[in-house]
C-alpha cells in the first residue's frame, strides 16, 4: 500500500498537484516509519520527497527539516557517497537558492554534481540535475559565464537522454534563457524561452506551475524589450495559474506581481502598480 501511495504522490508532484501530492506522500511516509523504523532507507527516501513537496508550496523552514532529517538517513544508512545522498543534497541545494542562501546551496550542489558523477558517469540524468541547479545559484549571483556551460552541458545530457520535448529539457531551457535576459541578450532567449513554453504545455497541460514559470520568463523579455502590450496578458496568465496551483500567498505569487507592477510603472499606471506592491510586501512578509 505504501508503494502506491508513494507513487500517486509521485504523479500528483509531476503534474504540479502539490497540494494533493502532499497527504499521499505523508502516508507513506507513516507507513513505511511505522513498519521499518525511523532510519530505514525507504523512509529517507519518503522524507525527501514530502520535503520537495514542502519547498515547491513555498514552506521553506519545513521543507529544510524533512530534507535535513532525509539526508541524515541516508548518510547513516548508506554513506555520504551514495546517489542517494546526492538527491537529498540537490533537494537542499534548490531550497537554499530560493532561499537566497547561495554559499551553502553552491556547496551542496557541488558536493551532490561529484557523488553523482563518481556514480553514475558524466551524462546521467542526476548529473544534469546537479549542473543545473548549480547553473541557477551561479546565475543569481550573476557569474554568468560559470553558469551558462553548466546550463549548456546539463541541456546537452537531458536531450540526449529524454529526448527534445522531455519537461526536464524544458527546465534546462528555461534556466538558459534566464541567463540570457538577465544579461540582455534578448535574440538569444526569446528562441529559447519560447521551446521552453511549448514543451512544458504540451507534456504539462496549460496549468502547470512550470508553464507559469515560462510564461513569466517570456512575459519579462517582452517588458525588457518594451512590448508591454505583449507582455502584459502573458504575465496576467502565469499570475492566475500560480495563484490557482499554488495558493494566494506563495513566493511565486509575489514575483507575477510584482513583475506585472513594474509593467505598471512602465506604462504609467501608478496606483495600479502600488495595490499589487502592497499585495507582494506582504505575502513576503510572511514567515516561511
Amino acid at each position: 500500500m505504501a508503494g502506491s501511495l508513494w507513487s500517486l504522490a509521485l504523479l500528483a508532484y509531476e503534474r504540479g498537484q502539490y497540494a494533493e501530492a502532499e497527504p499521499l506522500g505523508r502516508r507513506a511516509f507513516e507507513i513505511y516509519e511505522k513498519t521499518f523504523g525511523p532510519e530505514y532507507v525507504v523512509v529517507g527516501r519518503a522524507l525527501n520527497l514530502l520535503a520537495e513537496l514542502d519547498r515547491a508550496r513555498g514552506l521553506y523552514t519545513q521543507a529544510e527539516q524533512l530534507g535535513l532529517r532525509a539526508l541524515a538517513i541516508t548518510e547513516k544508512a548508506l554513506g555520504p557517497d551514495h546517489p542517494d545522498a546526492a538527491s537529498s543534497l540537490n533537494v537542499l541545494a534548490l531550497l537554499y537558492t530560493e532561499q537566497g542562501r547561495y554559499a551553502e546551496s553552491e556547496s551542496l550542489g557541488r558536493r551532490a554534481l561529484a557523488i553523482s558523477e563518481r556514480s553514475y558517469g558524466p551524462d546521467h540524468p542526476t548529473v544534469a540535475e546537479s549542473l543545473n541547479n548549480l547553473a541557477k545559484v551561479y546565475g543569481v549571483r550573476g557569474l554568468y559565464a560559470e553558469a551558462e556551460p553548466l546550463c549548456r552541458r546539463s541541456l546537452a545530457i537531458r536531450e540526449k537522454v529524454f529526448g527534445m520535448d522531455h519537461p526536464a529539457v524544458a527546465e534546462s531551457l528555461n534556466n538558459l534563457a534566464e541567463l540570457y535576459c538577465a544579461q540582455g541578450l534578448n535574440a538569444k532567449a526569446e528562441p529559447v524561452g519560447a521551446r521552453a513554453l511549448a514543451i512544458r504545455e504540451k507534456a504539462l497541460g496549460p496549468d502547470h506551475p512550470h508553464v507559469a514559470e515560462s510564461l513569466n520568463n517570456l512575459a519579462e523579455l517582452y517588458r525588457a524589450l518594451g512590448r508591454h502590450a505583449a507582455a502584459e496578458p502573458i504575465y496576467e496568465r502565469a499570475l492566475t495559474i500560480r495563484e490557482k496551483a499554488l495558493g494566494p500567498d506563495h513566493p511565486e505569487v509575489a514575483a507575477s506581481l510584482e513583475n506585472l507592477a513594474r509593467l505598471y510603472r512602465a506604462t504609467e499606471r501608478e496606483r495600479e502598480a502600488e495595490e499589487l506592491e502592497a499585495r507582494a510586501a506582504r505575502i513576503r512578509s510572511i514567515k516561511r
